[in-house]
């Protein structure tokens, strides 16, 4: 299975190549791979070593080079041929990059010999899947087949508050609604307290970042939204499970090691649903200060890809 998800992530890699000159989005590299659009990043990058977009960027500066040192291109043909919206992004991503503008990068080129793309760099985009092969023996592969139980969730009802910002401070959700609950006797002796990361933190900006806190909600319950509080449906369906207990800053190393360790290596494929992350403790009960989470992947069989 791993050389399927290496073979469509390829795929992707040359689709960038040969369309590097035009506006790409995350949404169209998905629907190429044939990966869920919902975990697309997640899978590229672990596999990858880096978000879709950031492999998208820096391999139009690497070629923006190449158009720089071996052409007559003026900066504003060049952004174009790079696929930058503007020549103002390109000089900005560029200079961000490289600590040079562009006109300089050219100037200081005719006065040397001396290549000025980074060699590890320029190893990197041409061969961009050693990340994988450099990673695929540590030892969190090892033991995945072991931690990972299949599991089938009903559909749940849910009330939630929506934390949009680091996912280092979902705690603000979690206050709201925690005294949302407790008025309408809803604890965790009887019912589901479970935590959902709507974006991906490596492509989406920190302050972007979509988090729901939410409750399961007993049958007949009265749906009456109150300040921020807001209720939807948790879809069921097939689910893979890894129990987590560590700090929470270890949790995205978790998902890295899911998406890029353990699925590609599975009979299964990310489907497009949330992950759920139910909080099965309170950290700041826990003596190590410690998450327990059962984190439940959307998963679907190979073949109904």
């Amino acid at each position: 299975m791993t050389h399927d998800y290496i073979e469509r992530v390829n795929r992707v890699i040359h689709y960038i190549k040969e369309h590097r000159d035009r506006k790409l989005t995350l949404d169209e590299l998905a629907a190429y791979s044939n990966f869920s659009k919902f975990h697309f990043s997640r899978i590229f990058s672990s596999i990858v070593g880096k978000t879709p977009m950031a492999y998208v960027n820096e391999l139009r500066l690497q070629y923006s080079i190449d158009l720089l040192i071996n052409t007559s291109k003026s900066i504003l043909d060049i952004s174009q041929c790079c696929g930058f919206e503007s020549v103002a992004t390109f000089n900005a991503a560029f200079k961000k990059h490289f600590q040079k503008t562009p006109s300089e990068i050219r100037a200081d080129y005719k006065h040397s010999n001396i290549s000025l793309l980074p060699s590890n760099m320029q190893a990197e985009l041409s061969n961009p899947l050693r990340y994988y092969k450099k990673n695929e023996s540590n030892f969190l592969r090892r033991i995945w087949a072991m931690n990972m139980t299949i599991k089938e969730l009903p559909a749940y009802e849910v009330a939630f508050a929506r934390h949009i910002g680091s996912y280092l401070d979902t705690h603000h959700a979690w206050g709201k609604l925690g005294e949302w609950a407790g008025k309408h006797g809803l604890t965790p002796l009887n019912h589901y307290f479970i935590g959902i990361s709507l974006d991906d933190p490596n492509a989406v900006d920190e302050f972007a970042c979509r988090y729901d806190a939410c409750v399961t909600l007993p049958e007949g319950f009265e749906k009456k939204e109150e300040g921020d509080i807001r209720f939807k449906t948790l879809p069921g369906g097939e689910y893979a499970l890894f129990q987590f207990y560590d700090t929470i800053d270890k949790l995205g190393i978790t998902y890295q090691s899911i998406f890029g360790q353990w699925l590609p290596n599975s009979n299964y494929e990310a489907d497009d649903r949330p992950c759920l992350e139910f909080c099965m403790n309170d950290p700041s009960m826990d003596e190590e200060g410690k998450c327990k989470v059962d984190l439940y992947v959307p998963i679907k069989p190979k073949n109904a890809a």
